[in-house]
């Protein structure tokens, strides 16, 4: 039967390419992408899959399900579909919402066999605030068993880890007034900032190696004649497990409050990005996987790699069993969120990794729905996970 999910992806192939190719070459930024939400969902529906816009309040979301009516497992394909500021499709989402969408109209074929659901899931603004969050906090995973999505990367990489993240901005409010000739009425908010810069580089010693910290100055002034009045600086503040990012968080923002105290300026602390949380990869469902990529003939799989930064699937992964895992589209190594990354996903051998990374996801899913044992076992696992 695995052998036959194959042929129906391999069918796929020219369709698959068009796809990724096209969404790359009309990129959209996040909560924008009405082109490729387009694209994907009218292949979808070509094969069978009824279709739902504008989920969780979101116009470039979209919920496709293709039910057997038979009972059996509920499987999440996701979709990315989002690109970057200026350099487009830098981290390859092109491909992801396309292998996604391959492995669940391949896999449907033969739903009337495994019985069982198929939910195709478009998760617009990764890069950004990330919709996944939403659909996490508002039940959209709670009638599934398992959610999968595939990203393109230099090698093929297990599911693995990612650090959970807040997104921090201080607002500090002080008082204009002549720089020179009356500095002395006014309150200076960008020394608020800077104090609060320098806050930040003591704490990094006394926190775990995994947390990172890094920000910008948004606003620091008008002229430099002029006391700044307003001063906004952002932060990411990141660490490997959400219990101990919230007490980073914390100290963080005593610090920002403490530089307020001492330059005598108001500030108001803000999230200006959804927060994302850490990835919790479901071991058996990984091992389901890499069994799979292995059947379809890519043998290197190397462990999970730290350093992947922050994903809204780490979100997904709190809720439900699920995994992240990364497949090569490079001989060569690529540095994300590049223009070489970009044009690595539209060669032969994107290409070739596009049918099997659908291969590879359509046969994980034919797996769940026709083995209850391993259903169960991934299950508890998710469970008894802390």
């Amino acid at each position: 039967m695995k052998d036959l999910i194959i042929k129906e992806v391999e069918a796929l192939k020219s369709t698959l390419s068009d796809t990724s190719d096209f969404i790359c070459n009309n990129p959209e930024l996040g909560n924008n992408e009405f082109k490729a939400m387009q694209k994907l969902t009218a292949l979808l529906s070509e094969h069978g899959f009824i279709i739902e816009t504008n989920i969780v309040n979101r116009e470039t979301a979209f919920r496709a399900v293709f039910d057997s009516k038979k009972p059996g497992a509920s499987i999440a394909y996701l979709c990315e579909y989002d690109a970057l500021p200026e350099i487009g499709h830098g981290c390859g989402h092109n491909m992801i919402g396309t292998m996604s969408c391959g492995a669940a109209i391949a896999l449907s074929k033969f739903m009337g066999n495994t019985g069982g659901k198929l939910i195709v899931l478009g998760t617009p603004a990764e890069e950004s605030d990330g919709a996944k969050v939403d659909m996490a906090e508002q039940g959209v995973f709670d009638d599934i068993d398992a959610a999968m999505i595939l990203h393109p990367e230099d090698e093929t990489y297990e599911s693995g880890a990612s650090l959970a993240m807040d997104a921090l901005q201080f607002d500090f409010k002080g008082r204009a007034s002549h720089a020179a000739s009356a500095p002395h009425e006014g309150i200076n908010a960008l020394d608020a900032v800077i104090l609060t810069f320098n806050g930040i580089s003591a704490l990094r010693q006394h926190v775990t190696p995994d947390v990172r910290i890094h920000g910008i100055i948004k606003e620091g002034g008008k002229a430099a004649n002029i006391v700044p009045d307003r001063a906004i600086a952002q932060f990411y503040v990141r660490a490997a497990k959400k219990k101990y990012l919230k007490e980073v968080v914390e100290k963080v923002k005593n610090i920002a409050h403490g530089a307020a105290l001492m330059t005598g300026s108001q500030l108001e602390i803000s999230n200006y990005e959804i927060s994302y949380d850490d990835m919790n990869t479901n071991k058996l469902l990984s091992n389901a996987f890499s069994d799979n990529l292995r059947y379809v003939g890519i043998n290197h799989i190397a462990p999970q790699r730290s350093g992947f930064g922050s994903i809204d699937m780490g979100n997904v992964s709190n809720v439900v069993p699920a995994i992240h895992p990364y497949i090569s589209i490079s001989d060569s190594p690529l540095v994300g969120h590049t223009a070489g990354f970009r044009d690595a996903t539209l060669t032969a051998k994107a290409h070739d990794a596009l049918v099997k990374g659908a291969c590879a996801l359509a046969l994980t899913g034919y797996d769940i729905l026709t083995d209850k044992n391993l259903l169960n076992k991934i299950k508890e696992e998710f469970n008894n996970n802390p």
